[in-house]
């Protein structure tokens, strides 16, 4: 007896290609309607403790796209959103930034730029930019300021976006 689960392996992309690896799922009980429009909201407060360490979180993001992807859905039916605040703020701070005050690159600033160059909108909560000290200009370009996370949570969820916490 053999277990063909053991030769499987994650594959990344079409949409994130080095970030967001995910299982192939055969013949799922639960059939995923692939004519539909995702609005997603991640809400995203934990980052790592190490500072050399990618976001398992940011990661999720990139699998939920890639899963999507690998699935059926084009990249126009998922429309994405991740809001960032707490101790995972700094992941969004640019390499010349993290650098200063870690003394290494920003392992998460690749990931990042690939959620935005996919079209993630990527926000930053106004309340921990300002507690953490992490100035716009310090941000990965692209990154938005919002009032609040709770701010920009609701007003994407008035929207239609539905919450993931993570």
């Amino acid at each position: 007896m053999t277990f063909s689960g053991i030769s499987q392996k994650t594959k990344s992309g079409p949409i994130i290609e080095d970030y967001g690896a995910v299982w192939e799922i055969d013949n799922p009980d639960f059939k995923t309607d692939t004519s539909q429009e995702f609005k997603v909201v991640f809400d995203v407060k934990d980052g790592p403790e190490s500072d050399t360490e990618i976001n398992r979180n940011l990661n999720t993001v990139a699998r939920f796209l890639n899963l999507h992807a690998q699935n059926g859905f084009s990249l126009s039916q998922l429309k994405v959103a991740l809001i960032v605040h707490g101790s995972a703020a700094r992941n969004l701070l640019s390499d010349e930034a993290f650098q200063k005050r870690y003394e290494v690159d920003n392992p998460n600033r690749e990931l990042v730029e690939s959620l935005l160059g996919a079209g993630v909108e990527v926000i930053i909560c106004g309340q921990s930019s300002k507690t953490r000290e992490l100035p716009k200009e310090d941000l990965i370009p692209g990154v938005k300021i919002a009032l609040s996370a709770m701010t920009a949570n609701i007003q994407l969820q008035n929207q239609g976006y539905r919450p993931i916490k993570l």
